[in-house]
């Protein structure tokens, strides 16, 4: 029976993963590794910033195992959004780490680098070609926006990978990317079906999150056939059953059935899922419409000032019980002291215990909690205009003579000294759009460097 195998051994590049599931895994004689490095999900900060959310240490000891694994069973390793992000500064961070490991072991291997960033200028011509279309909830893009953005990456489907592979890239390392183009291009040159393959994809880019239970930090195995593909953990400890591997699915989706993506959507209308055995999971039915004209998400983050945060905590029921007037008490009298300056600030206040996670969302009015953790922050076009009405604002709130007060030391406790953290930059996404593209390698031009030869 024809077969292809794709063992994805973490949900992020730096995630980790056990030992023992990755060799498990490679017993299994996989066709090929991959795994997605990066996603929107930390926020804009990590774009805009061109750093990574992974840590260095954790990211390099992965990529020796995969690589190595890879070398000696002489398959493919790719790695998608590199770097957290894909831009050409994470691009750059994650291939000197490949480098370095390259010469500490000898390795000797070509290596594709695909880019992603793109430029303004070819942004701004497809602009005013109106080929760029807004994707709910963003607004019609500008062009001030565009040129605000400190840098714009598009997302490519598996046909720059394919075409890596093409070249004989054993290594390839892609910006940002379409999750499942990592996990399916390969399978998609070896003649499987583009919905399967793309939905198996789907399922392996965030490792053994599908199994039950779940892990980010752990392996997951999925082999494709020509009419189904099955998912399975390598841990002894997991299983994947219908219901995980459908929710999976789902996972981050809006619409149930349709799937979008560069250049069609997954159409999962007539999905089946089936328990093949106690570990693994078997899906058929998965259909790949292609959709014209083919295009691909935009991602641009720009820079909207500097955040500074002080964090508290407060365990008075009298306080507790009148936390949203002292609230904006507070924020008036930040409002009130600075008004002649013409200050432009942002200040929030985050409670928890009593909405600090969904914040006006929260179904529950009451506060249960006999504590409350108070996080200030406040973002200003300087690092010190946000120094001083955080700092304002959380003096104001420890010292704010609320009704029936009793201490009059402080209202606060504060875990940390300083109680204030300059947290620096702060970014927003400004472009999350769709641009129209004629050819879906034309945004992603790549290069083959032959790791090991001096080169």
């Amino acid at each position: 029976m024809k077969e292809y195998r794709v063992l994805s051994p973490t949900a992020i590049l730096g995630y980790g993963f056990p030992e023992e599931s990755f060799r498990a895994g490679l017993a299994r004689q996989p066709h090929l590794i991959a795994v997605d490095a990066g996603s929107t999900d930390p926020g804009p900060y990590y774009l805009g910033a061109g750093v990574s959310f992974t840590d260095r240490a954790a990211v390099k000891r992965d990529l020796e195992l995969m690589i190595e694994a890879g070398l000696q069973l002489d398959i493919p390793v790719v790695i998608g959004t590199a770097g957290g992000a894909g831009a050409q500064a994470h691009l750059q961070w994650n291939l000197d780490i490949i480098l370095e490991l390259a010469q500490e072991k000898g390795w000797r291997f070509p290596l594709a680098v695909i880019h992603a960033e793109l430029d303004k200028e070819t942004v701004l011509k497809a602009y005013h070609e109106q080929k760029i279309t807004p994707l709910h909830p963003a607004p019609a893009i500008t062009e001030e926006e565009i040129r605000a953005a400190d840098r714009i990456v598009a997302q490519m489907g598996p046909e720059p990978v394919m075409a890596a592979l093409q070249k004989g890239a054993k290594v390839v390392l892609a910006g940002r990317a379409y999750d499942p183009a990592v996990f399916s291009a390969s399978a998609l040159l070896a003649g499987f079906d583009k919905g399967l393959a793309i939905h198996m994809g789907k399922i392996l880019e965030c490792g053994a999150i599908a199994a039950s239970p779940g892990s980010g930090s752990d392996c997951l195995l999925g082999t494709l056939r020509e009419d189904c593909f099955i998912v399975e953990p390598l841990n002894p400890n997991r299983r994947c059953t219908p219901t995980s591997v459908a929710a999976h699915t789902l996972y981050e989706k809006t619409n149930p059935y349709i799937l979008p993506g560069p250049g069609g959507v997954l159409d999962l209308r007539e999905t089946t899922f089936t328990q093949l055995s106690e570990q693994a999971v078997q899906v058929a039915g998965s259909k790949f419409v292609p959709v014209e004209p083919y295009a691909v998400k935009l991602e641009g983050a720009k820079k909207v000032g500097y955040r500074t945060v002080s964090i508290a905590g407060c365990r008075d029921p009298i306080m507790i019980a009148q936390i949203d007037h002292i609230v904006e008490a507070v924020r008036e009298r930040v409002a009130d002291n600075f008004k002649k300056y013409g200050y432009d600030y942002f200040l929030h206040f985050n409670i928890y215990g009593k909405n600090g996670v969904m914040g006006d969302l929260e179904p529950n009015s009451q506060i249960t909690s006999h504590e409350l953790g108070i996080i200030i922050e406040a973002v200003a076009e300087t690092q010190e205009l946000a120094n001083t009405i955080c700092s304002f604002a959380r003096s104001t709130m420890l010292h704010y003579g609320y009704p029936g007060r009793v201490a009059t030391a402080g209202n606060l406790a504060f875990p940390y000294s300083p109680s204030d953290f300059k947290a620096g930059p702060v970014y927003n996404f400004n472009i999350y759009h769709l641009l129209e593209v004629a050819d879906p390698l034309a945004l992603f031009p790549a290069e083959i460097i032959k790791v090991g030869e001096g080169q």
